[in-house]
Formats: C-alpha cells, sequence, structure tokens
C-alpha cells in the first residue's frame, strides 16, 4: 500500500509496515516539549497518573519562554513548578533564562529533532519541526504528561494535502507570504486535521527558515502538521547541530492525497491578514490606509536571524515612524548573539526600535507589547484572533519581517518595494 511521508514516519513509529488514514494507532516518541505555560499543567497530571520517572530524561524537554523573564508572581511560581520537576527527574533538556530560547526557534537550533523523528509537544506550533522532514504536532497537557511517562501516544493516521512548490520567490517576498497565501487560498479550516506535505523543485529555493515559518502555520489551516521533504539543504542544517543518524522518508509516487495544489513561488506577494483571522488574506494592491501603533518582529514564526537581517535591511538609516512602536525579538541567545556581532542590533536602536531578550511576549498577549482598545499593530507573529495580543478592541495585522519593517517606519502598513525605493 502507497503511503504520504506522515504515513511512513508514523508506520516505522508504530511498528507496522503500513497505515492508512483514519487508523488508529500508538506510536513511539522521539521527543515530548513542554513550556512554562503547558507543562505545570502536564506535571500535574504525571503526578495524579502515579508516575515515578520520565520514559527518558534525555528526550523530555521544557522550555520557559512564553512569560519568561517572570513578568509576574503567578509566572514565577510556574516557571519554578518546572524547574523542581525537571531538577527532580534529571531532565537533560531544560532551558531557563540565560539559556532558553523561543521553543520552536531552540529546538531546531540545538539539533533535538532530526528527519523521521515523531515529535510531540503541549504548544499547538510544534508542527514547525516538520521543516525538517519530521513528524511533529501539538498536543493537550494531558497527553503530554502521558508521553513523559511512557514515551508514547495514540494518533489518527492523518490523510494529506500536496502542495508542489515551483520557481523562486522574489525580493522582500518570505515563507512568510508562502504560507497566508496558502492559508487565504484554503481557509483556516481547509487542512483540517490533515497533512500539509510540500515538495516539488521550488522547495530547494526555499531556506531552512522559510520552511520553519511555513510549517510552523500549518495548525493555522486546521492541519495536523506540515512536513517538507528532506533535500541536501535539510541534511546539512541538521548535521551542523545533530551527530544523530536519521533515515529520509519520501511519499510513494501513487500516495492518496485529499488534495493536490500548484503554487508557483515567483507569483506570490506579499500578503498580509487582516482581523482577525490568518485567512483574511490581502495583497499590496488591496490594502488602503491603514495606520498603525506598533510593530511586533520575532516569535517562533518569524525570530530568526534571516528574519532580523530582512528587517534591518530595510531599517538601515531610516527611522520609525513617530507615534509607532517597533519591538524586535530575536528568537534564541544564539540568534541575538549574532544580530548584535553582525550590527543588526545597532541599527535597529538607531532606527528607534526596542530589542527584547527572547521571549514569546507579545505575541500571545503576554507581555512586551500589549496592546490597548483601538490600536493597531504589524506583527510577524501567527495568529490575529480577537484579543490575541491585547484588548478585544485592538487588532493585529499578520505579515513578514520586510512588510513589518516597511509599516514602522511608514506609519502605516507599507510595501517593502515601495519604502525601498
Amino acid at each position: 500500500m502507497s503511503m504520504t511521508m506522515t504515513q511512513k514516519i508514523l508506520a516505522a513509529h508504530a511498528g507496522l509496515e503500513k497505515v492508512e488514514a483514519g487508523q488508529l494507532i500508538l506510536v513511539d516518541l522521539d521527543r515530548v516539549l513542554g513550556n512554562d505555560i503547558t507543562s505545570p499543567v502536564a506535571i500535574r497530571e504525571f503526578e495524579k497518573i502515579g508516575a515515578t520517572s520520565v520514559y527518558d530524561k534525555d528526550k523530555v524537554t521544557m522550555v520557559m519562554d512564553h512569560f519568561a523573564p517572570n513578568k509576574d508572581i503567578k509566572a514565577a511560581t510556574q516557571c519554578k513548578m518546572c524547574r523542581d520537576f525537571c531538577d527532580k527527574h534529571e531532565v537533560t533538556h531544560f532551558y531557563d533564562v540565560g539559556q532558553m530560547g523561543i521553543e520552536h526557534a531552540l529546538l531546531p537550533e540545538k539539533g533535538l529533532v532530526v528527519p523521521g523523528d515523531v515529535v510531540i509537544g503541549a504548544d499547538s506550533h510544534t508542527c514547525t519541526y516538520g521543516a525538517l522532514g519530521a513528524f511533529s504536532t501539538g498536543v493537550g497537557s494531558t497527553d503530554m504528561a502521558c508521553g513523559m511517562a511512557t514515551g508514547k501516544a495514540w494518533f489518527k493516521v492523518p490523510s494529506a494535502i500536496k502542495f508542489v512548490l515551483k520557481g523562486k520567490l522574489n525580493k522582500y517576498v518570505s515563507g512568510k507570504d508562502v504560507i497566508l497565501h496558502i492559508i487565504g487560498k484554503i481557509g483556516v479550516d481547509g487542512a483540517l486535521y490533515k497533512s500539509m506535505e510540500f515538495t516539488g523543485e521550488g522547495v530547494q529555493s526555499l531556506t531552512i527558515f522559510d520552511r520553519l515559518t511555513i510549517s510552523n502555520m500549518a495548525i493555522e489551516a486546521g492541519a495536523k502538521n506540515g512536513i517538507f521533504e528532506v533535500d541536501e539543504q535539510t541534511i546539512a542544517y541538521v548535521k551542523e547541530r545533530s551527530d544523530r543518524d536519521f533515515p529520509i522518508y519520501k511519499a510513494d509516487e501513487d500516495a492518496a492525497y485529499d488534495e493536490t495544489y500548484e503554487i508557483d513561488l515567483s507569483e506570490i506577494k506579499s500578503t498580509v491578514a487582516f482581523p482577525h483571522l490568518p485567512e483574511n488574506t490581502k495583497t499590496f494592491d488591496e490594502i488602503g490606509d491603514v495606520k498603525i501603533d506598533q510593530v511586533v518582529i520575532g516569535s517562533c514564526t518569524n525570530g530568526h536571524y534571516k528574519d532580523l537581517a530582512e528587517a534591518a535591511e530595510i531599517f538601515k538609516g531610516k527611522k520609525v515612524a513617530k507615534r509607532v512602536r517597533a519591538i524586535i525579538i530575536p528568537a534564541t541567545q544564539d540568534i541575538y548573539m549574532k544580530a548584535m556581532e553582525n550590527g543588526l542590533l545597532k541599527i535597529f536602536i538607531e532606527a528607534g526600535c526596542i530589542v527584547s531578550t527572547p521571549t514569546c511576549g507579545p505575541c500571545l498577549g503576554g507581555y512586551m507589547g500589549i496592546l490597548a482598545a483601538g490600536e493597531r499593530a504589524v506583527a510577524t507573529t501567527n495568529r490575529n484572533f480577537v484579543g490575541r495580543m491585547g484588548h478585544v478592541d485592538s487588532e493585529v495585522y499578520l505579515a513578514s519581517p520586510a512588510v513589518a519593517a516597511a509599516s514602522a517606519i511608514a506609519g502605516k502598513i507599507a510595501d517593502p518595494v515601495e519604502v525601498m525605493k
């Protein structure tokens, strides 16, 4: 029986020769991930079921990133609970202030995920690691607890949608524009509990960081996971960070897909998702004069060095518009250091931006950029739901780092091509 990439990975981890869409299977896990919001719930459930040890201290990971550095007593208490648990169970990969970063940027950077892995995380954007050819998906904290205790998880095998990419992106267009284009095309439930599988010669023109962004937002189309074919670029990225051997899975030529979309990357334009859904997309021939109050460049979606470099190119020698707040958040300490060493932080600060320590912060309305009623923000984050970044009467516009930087300078949603003329 023919299988997709995802189905082959799940079959291997279930010890089965084949699986098919809709089948319920129990799979072995390569990594279980939690953060400072979801892990305390999982820890309570872990203790409630009577577990006395984690299944593998090297395969459980906790990252303090959502409200860290702690914004209040409750956040401090949650982080302390995680810290105490990881100390008790000698968890190897516990990342706290000073070592932490935004979890879905940190794990690939640390080489903790390789192609062919099965990863669950108590965070919906765990689907990010599909960029490396892994099956990764978000789960609830109870599933995380059971995963930490047993190293296993139940799944219903997803069916799949195939995206065949061709061509190359134009200047100032990036992976964020690709995934916003796709979500605008298929809708926020267009891939509900399905695997979004990316293939075609166009994949080779996308950087790993473009792919991480695209996979990260697969959940915004309702997908169970997003996954890219492994190529030489993937292998080089992973081998630089990990010494683990890994299998490479490729879909069978006659694998069954619910739908197939062909996408010419050269035709994709800078895209903005208007409030209050990621599917509410517009390109600059449809966008009028939308004044803004704040810009956030960062998050697990677009806090990579590549993203900061794209923004810095636009900020260089320019100033943030009067009455606009521009917040830059490198996703990890290594990214922060590289941006500092290469002069990006100087460009941001001279332009009138502020630079934060790595944190999820404003993305989920946590801190470091909360919006008041009536305020508008352009953000490189992944969700623009009602009240996502603050007051229910605020508005969030999702965009690429290039569009966000251009908008900060213009004081309104702006096309980077026009700002750079």
